[in-house]
């Protein structure tokens, strides 16, 4: 399925809103989940390279 881009002269909060949601209709529960688990990899990946996500440390106080 080829992704589709909407193109509006001025911006229009209920068509993107109208529009991502017609998109997100039309994909099977497998592609929605794909789509899903991709952005979850995306991100953690994103907080990785950015020093999130690390263990916390314990410090021992004398």
């Amino acid at each position: 399925m080829a992704a589709r881009i909407l193109k509006l002269d001025k911006h229009d909060d209920d068509r993107e809103i109208d529009f991502e949601l017609k998109y997100l209709a039309s994909l099977t529960t497998r592609q929605r989940f794909e789509m899903m688990f991709r952005k979850t990899r995306e991100m953690l990946a994103l907080l990785g390279k950015n020093g999130h996500g690390k263990t916390t440390e314990i410090i021992k106080r004398a």
